[in-house]
């Protein structure tokens, strides 16, 4: 497959190496570029959490932050998170990538990580980026894709790290690393 349905595959040090499809990409276990987006309100101080749909092809039915993917040939950055928070929650935003708090997807920094679960698996350098929306989120409000999205949850973050510590087999495996780089920036 071509053009934007081609995820990029990168070095070590997050270069550009090539291009391939999703699919193939996970069966193959090729190091790519990913992003994890956390919506975090900062009126009520809660965190938007989604359950994967059980039909995903690795980690479905867990938990994991607000919305997740993978930048595509062509794109800028900016351009997929917008995209991919109204394919996937029915956000419908136009955001900057924004260096200091306000609104806009705040960088928090990037990790590297890799899991296999049966045929497929993860081998990412997942760029992590942090939404504080103005207006409060309400998760019962958001026309999330059922075929992505299990379901939705708002929570406080002692609440987020109680569960975490009681049941940490609920979180999908890149969640943990990823929430602590959003953290740093959370009350900012």
């Amino acid at each position: 497959m071509s053009g934007e349905r081609d995820i990029l595959l990168v070095n070590d040090r997050d270069e550009i190496v090539g291009y391939g499809e999703k699919m193939e990409v996970h069966r193959k276990g090729l190091l790519h570029r990913a992003f994890s987006i956390f919506i975090y309100d900062k009126q009520t101080g809660r965190m938007l959490l989604q359950r994967r749909a059980l039909g995903k092809y690795h980690s479905g039915g867990l938990w994991a932050n607000a919305c997740c993917s993978h930048p595509r040939k062509g794109m800028t950055m900016e351009a997929c998170l917008n995209q991919r928070l109204g394919e996937e929650l029915g956000l419908h935003v136009s955001l900057p990538i924004a260096a200091e708090a306000g609104e806009g997807f705040r960088p928090c920094g990037s990790f590297l990580y890799e899991m296999r679960q049966g045929d497929v698996g993860e081998h990412e350098i997942d760029h992590v980026f942090l939404y504080s929306p103005a207006e409060a989120v309400g998760a019962d409000a958001l026309a999330f894709d059922r075929s992505e999205i299990a379901e939705l949850r708002l929570v406080t973050m002692a609440e987020l790290h109680t569960w975490m510590t009681r049941q940490p087999e609920d979180f999908a495996a890149w969640f943990p690393p990823a929430l602590k780089l959003a953290e740093q920036y959370i009350n900012q």
